[in-house]
């Protein structure tokens, strides 16, 4: 049975283990995927990772945390890690680089093909898009978020998300059917 987000947070509230347990089941996946993506180190998406639900565990204890979308809540931590982080180290990874991560269940020739496609897909990512339309196409796409969590996430109005989504989206579309786009992103 899945128990509710909010059941789980008042549970967490009150110190219950084995709902913080949950919570870190439920989402420690997503948000490391999220995080490798973007930086491209296991150690460090693993760290960030720990430190989001450290800090979630403290802001709870302390009677703070989410109050509404644990989701968001969870990327928007790692989003600011992630930032920091880079801040910090005075590096921005490029997309094109990531690895994707194995998919279950494909055979070695769609594995491979799933593989090309996506190396294309990262390319046109990094060469095409501004850093805004690669987190919402990540957060929208890869990490199946909502477009009110990457609003949350990435703390801009929802119009302008599904603005610089479908700006994204046209530029994807041109780039990957090798139209000429015009020099301003």
């Amino acid at each position: 049975m899945l128990i509710d987000d909010s059941l789980l947070l008042d549970a967490a509230r009150r110190k219950d283990l084995d709902a913080l347990g949950a919570i870190f089941d439920r989402y420690s996946p997503a948000i490391y995927r999220y995080t490798l993506r973007l930086c491209q180190d296991p150690a460090q998406a693993d760290d960030i990772t720990g430190e989001v639900f450290s800090r979630l565990a403290s802001q709870l204890g302390s009677s703070k945390g989410p109050s509404g979308n644990l989701r968001a809540y969870l990327f928007q931590a790692a989003y600011h890690l992630l930032i920091d982080q880079q801040r910090k180290d005075r590096r921005i990874v490029d997309l094109e680089e990531a690895e994707p991560l194995p998919e279950k269940g494909l055979s070695i020739s769609m594995a491979l093909e799933n593989k090309a496609v996506l190396e294309k897909l990262h390319a046109a990512l990094h060469s095409h898009l501004t850093p805004d339309q690669q987190q919402v196409v990540i957060l929208r796409f890869l990490e199946g978020l909502s477009l009110e969590e990457t609003a949350l996430i990435i703390g801009k109005e929802l119009n302008n998300i599904k603005v610089i989504q479908n700006r994204a989206i046209a530029r994807l579309r041109m780039a990957l059917n090798g139209e000429e786009l015009e020099a301003s992103k």
